[in-house]
This record gives C-alpha cells, structure tokens and sequence, in this order.
C-alpha cells in the first residue's frame, strides 16, 4: 500500500484529455455561436489532438502527475496556467511556422485558453470528490521524534492523502507495558485498520508478538519507513540503522542501467556542450568588462569513492572571493554583478559539461562536494560519506526538492536535508528516474527559479 495509488496518476491523465476534447468543442461552440458541425470538428479533431499529446507532456515536465498534485492546492492556479499558457506558445507555432493543416485558429486559442484554465482547474481540485479519490483510512501512527511528528502533521493537514491519523504513539514517551495496552486500546476502540509503525525501535520488537495477531482481525500494517519516503521523496535520517543500508543500498553491476546513463551522459552533454559553445565569448568578455579577472575558476571537488577531482566553472565572485575556501567563508558579497546572472541562469555550470563528457561527472547524481566541507559534515552527520559512492551529478534528487539547498559556508541542517534526498536517490537510482530529474531539473531551468 502507498499513501498515494497509482490509478490516481492515471484518472487525473484520461480526465485531462477529455477536457482538452470537451474545451475544444466548447470554444467552437463560442466562436461561431452554434453547435458545431461535424465538418468543423473533424478539421479541428487531427490537429489539436497532435497538440493534445504535447500538451500532456508539457503537464507532467510541469509536475502535475506528481503525486503531490491535489496536496498542494494553493499552487494549482498558478501551475496550471503556467503550463497553458506554453501550450499555447506551441499551439501558435504548430499553426503558423509548420502550415501543416488548413486552419489558423487566432480567435480560437485565446478562447480556448480562458475555458480550458477553468475546466482544468475545476477538474484538478473538485474532481477527485466525483471520483472518490480520498476516501480516506482511519490509521495510528506509532513512532517517535521530529520526523514521526512531521509525517503526522503532513498527513493530516491535507486531504490529499489516503490515510488519516486518528491517533498516534510516541515512543519515547511511553514504556513497553504501557505501550502494548495502548495500541491494544486503541486499535479497538477507534476503529482502526491501518497502522504505520517504526518497526525497527526497540520498543517495538517486545509486542510483535501481539501486533502479529491483529493481523486476523484484517488491520494492516505499514513500516513508517516507506510511508515517509512516498511522502517527503527522502530518506527519514533520524530511523537510519546500520541495517538500513544493509537491505537497502547496494552496488551490484547493473549493466543496462550502466550503459544507458552513460549514453544519456554523452549525448546530452555533447550536444549541450557544442551548442552553447557560442555563449563562451560572450561570458567571458561579461566577466572582463565588470571586473577585468580570469573569466574561469578551478575548483577541487569529491567524485565517487573519494576521488579528488577539479571542475571548471565561470567565475562568479571576485578574484579574492574565489577562491577554494569560498564557500567556507560564506560571502555572499563577493558574488560580482555577472556571477549574479549566470549563477540564476546557471551558465556558470556550462563548462561542467565536458566533465560529464570525460566521465568525471554525471547528468544526474548528487552534488560534488568541496572535500573541506565533506570533511566537516562526515564528522557531524552519520553516514554522509555513503553520498560518495557513486558518480556525483550536475543535477540531482536533492537539487530539485530541497527549496534551500546549502550553497555558502558550513550549513549542518540543511546538508542533513540534502543527504536525506541523496539516499532516497541512491536506494532508488534508474534511467527512469535520471530522466525525470532531467525533465524537472529543465522545468526549473526554464522557470528560471534555479536549483
């Protein structure tokens, strides 16, 4: 069981679609002011479905397949007319610069963009009452520490998920005796059938015994470890055990994926890096114009195993900021006036590309470290040198979740967030999921929001 069924992903797909179909018929309806004829549909039918097809893609690089797509509600309208808005753009240029079909639709798309973004819209947060989606399961969460207290709070303040926390146990606040006529108690008395535990606490394994009945009285038990995963898309670091990593993480050959994300490295790097080969002068003359230093920097950073090795990027802050320490330091006032743009635009990661190209780097992986600031963070956060066995990435898990990712000086709190994600992505690791990290790392490319 998931918080989150996969049939939802599919019914948001098939009702998008028919409302693509159902605003199309009503914008003819508006625009000759009749109900249209069978010729006039058939003319706009083969065209506007090949643009319904892009337009499908355009709502899932914009993330609303995700799984968090009825949670976030406040953010809906924006996205959503954001995402309409580009199919309008590629609806423009499928007409006008590929004259492919006899209709040029002028009126027709501004119309169309006004009832599909309420259709859309509509359908995204009240269909899924039609539908039932959320007829939500009365569950008990037993746990501890902040992270139990998030994933009750998460849950219970949307209806965007499948399960609702009636009650909840804290661990640490209550003995094993007391703990076992607790759950007994409650399980009964509240009608519960579902329970989401730390199965891996001390505290639990005494009373499995008894859990292990209550099986047969069809309550169904979910370890906690996975419910916080499907939820946060990281790794709960307060529950990790040596166990963990034991079961979860493994570096067996894997050929196929191995051969696929290197030929997806290649490819994309390469022609990346050639067709940006002209922006080179014109950086390079920014960045002599605004301060007249060395339009590059070299930076040493950990690859995968520990291996040293050194990355080119555009310099961004002044020469005496530059430097390896840099981010030690924290400066924020040494980035000159360019580093500043091409840190938003991300040109500055332009010459990276041909580190991928070599091999020294990957499209996707997690982030290289400056092995002074790994060197600190191994000694304060347990387990972070597990991020280093594997090629670290461009772009990555970590870099398209984490809204405050650790860029300046020493941030323990917030590197303890990005290794969460980093070992969600390392448990989780394949082409499928390189290639939505890469869908979503141009989405906010494109939205200019950075990483």
């Amino acid at each position: 069981m998931t918080i989150r069924s996969k049939t939802e992903s599919l019914l948001l797909f098939v009702g998008d679609v028919a409302l693509f179909f159902a605003a199309l018929w009503l914008t003819l309806l508006v625009r000759y002011a009749e109900l249209p004829s069978t010729h006039v549909w058939a003319l706009h039918f083969a065209p506007f479905t090949l643009l319904f097809a892009a337009w499908v893609i355009v709502f899932y690089i914009a993330g609303l397949y995700g799984k968090h797509t009825l949670v976030l509600k406040s953010k809906l309208p924006t996205t959503i007319l954001n995402a309409q808005l580009v199919n309008m753009a590629l609806a423009v240029g499928f007409f006008y610069f590929i004259p492919l079909f006899v209709i040029t639709p002028k009126v027709h798309l501004f119309i169309y963009l006004g009832i599909s973004f309420v259709m859309i819209l509509a359908w995204r947060i009240y269909g899924h009452r039609a539908f039932g989606f959320r007829k939500r399961s009365s569950a008990i969460l037993i746990g501890s520490g902040a992270e139990m207290r998030e994933l009750r709070d998460e849950v219970n303040h949307n209806r965007g998920y499948s399960l609702m926390f009636v009650s909840s146990v804290d661990l640490d606040e209550i003995d094993a005796l007391d703990f076992e006529e607790e759950i007994i108690r409650r399980l009964y008395s509240e009608g519960i059938g579902v329970v989401v535990i730390h199965f891996r606490s001390e505290k639990v394994e005494p009373v499995l015994p008894r859990l292990y009945n209550l099986i047969f009285s069809h309550i169904r038990f979910i370890d906690m470890h996975r419910v916080y995963e499907d939820i946060f898309d990281r790794v709960p670091l307060s529950l990790l055990q040596y166990s963990w990593f034991l079961e979860n993480i493994s570096f067996a050959p894997n050929r196929l994926y191995d051969i696929l994300k290197r030929a997806m490295d290649i490819t994309l790097s390469a022609l990346a890096g050639f067709a940006t080969l002209p922006l080179y002068p014109l950086i390079y003359c920014a960045i002599k114009l605004d301060d007249g230093g060395p339009p590059f920097i070299v930076q040493e950073r950990l690859g995968r195993n520990n291996r040293r090795l050194k990355i080119r990027k555009f310099r961004t802050m002044t020469v005496e900021g530059g430097g390896p320490f840099s981010a030690l330091e924290g400066n924020y006032d040494r980035i000159t006036r360019v580093g500043s743009f091409l840190r938003r635009t991300r040109l500055d990661e332009l010459p990276q590309l041909w580190s991928i190209l070599v091999g020294d780097l990957s499209l996707i992986g997690p982030r290289p470290e400056l092995p002074e600031l790994a060197a600190l963070y191994e000694k304060e956060i347990p387990y972070y040198n597990v991020r280093h066995l594997i090629t670290p990435g461009l772009s990555g898990w970590a870099q398209i979740h984490q809204e405050k990712p650790p860029k300046f000086g020493v941030a323990y709190d917030n590197t303890k967030l990005k290794l969460a994600y980093d070992l969600y992505y390392i448990k989780n690791r394949s082409f499928m999921l390189d290639v939505k990290i890469a869908i979503k790392t141009l989405r906010i490319l494109v939205s200019r929001s950075g990483l």
